[in-house]
Parts: C-alpha cells; structure tokens; sequence
C-alpha cells in the first residue's frame, strides 16, 4: 500500500474517530515517512496516529525505526519487538521519543509486573481475553495505576469499555467492529467516544438468528 492509498484508507477509517492506526512495515524509511506525512495531511491534526509493528522488528531496527519517527507527531508505537524481551522493549522505549506501548500480550498480571520493572514500556494495553477476563484485568490496572501509566485496551469494546470505565489511568478503547454482526445491540458510538450501555452485566445479547446464519458446518 502506497502512501496514497494509505491515505485514502485513513480517511475512511477516521470518520466518527479521534484517533486511527497507520501500518508502517515498509521495507525502507522514505516509504514510511511518505506514508506517515500522506496520512497526516489527509485526515489533520485533529486525529491522533498510532502504529504498531506486531512484534515484527529486533531490538535495533525498531531502535532505529523510532528514531526516525520520532518527529512525525505519532502518538504511540505499539509492539516495536517481541512482547516478551523486556529488555528490547526498554531499549527501544528508552531510544525514542515517541511512546512505546505493549501489553496485548501479557497473560495475566504476572507477565505485567514483569514488563513494568523491566521500564519495558510508556503505556500498557490489557487484551480482556489474555489478561484473565475482569478479574486479571484490575490486577493489572492496580499495578499501572501505581505506576501512573496510561493504559489503553486491545479488542474486545463491548466489554473493554465497562473495563476502562474503572481503570484510574485509562487511555484509549480500541475499537473493532467485528462483533457487530451477531449482536443484538453493538456498542454504541457518540463524538468519537463509546457510550457504555446501562444495562445489566456485560450488555450484550447474541442475534441467536445471525449466529446460525453465520454458523460453518
């Protein structure tokens, strides 16, 4: 994807938000920058752009990659090195200026006071799932409430919301829309905001007719 497309998508996928992700894993640094510059034009300075690299780079070449970014206005960097070398992560973290954030990974909050001792990261991003659903959740928000880190979730907003609602340094609700489909009620969407339903428990009740719909023999 050129930085033209990228930009065209970016547009799109910003509509309604404050904050989009930009892909960055291009093989050289004039295609990333061309590509960071392109998005940036198109949807203004109000969105915020973060990228991640999935675990994608080794320690010096996200080192390296950071660097360079570092002056394109990126709000985090997500996953620069793989999710458990603490050690790359805080070198990295350390290097840039831009903030590294890590932590969809993490399972359960043994793995999360690893990674905060290690200055492994600026900012933590909780997976529900991993993180060992509620109750591994606000394990792990005591431990970055204590270190007054921002934390952000990954995945699941349905849930993620009523989470970060009583997380003390919530950041960011990632938002994905691929639930909506089999659900009765999706979560709903107000200035680029999710607005946590008050109904009972987690809110959500499964459309039992696109579930079968979608059910593969």
């Amino acid at each position: 994807m050129g930085a033209d497309r990228a930009a065209k998508e970016a547009v799109e996928l910003a509509v309604g938000f404050k904050a989009i992700k930009v892909r960055l894993g291009y093989p050289t640094l004039a295609e990333r920058l061309a590509v960071v510059r392109a998005v940036r034009r198109a949807v203004g300075d109000s969105i915020a752009l973060m990228s991640d690299y999935n675990q994608f780079l080794l320690p010096p070449e996200a080192e390296a990659r950071a660097r360079a970014l570092d002056g394109e206005g990126l709000a985090r960097i997500e996953e620069p090195v793989r999710y458990d070398d603490y050690a790359g992560c805080a070198r990295v973290a350390a290097a840039a200026a831009t903030p590294v954030q890590i932590g969809e990974n993490a399972w359960g909050s043994h793995d999360v006071q690893h990674a905060l001792e290690a200055n492994a990261c600026d900012y933590f991003m909780p997976d529900l799932a991993r993180i060992g659903g509620v109750t591994g959740w606000l394990r792990a928000a005591a431990l970055t409430e204590a270190r007054g880190m921002p934390t952000s979730s990954h995945l699941f907003p349905e849930v993620s919301a009523h989470l970060m609602a009583v997380t003390p340094t919530a950041h960011w609700l990632e938002y994905v829309d691929s639930a909506n489909p089999v659900l009765e009620q999706p979560l709903g969407l107000r200035d680029g905001a999710a607005v946590i339903p008050d109904r009972p428990g987690n809110a959500l009740a499964w459309n039992e007719e696109a579930v079968r719909r979608y059910l593969v023999p």
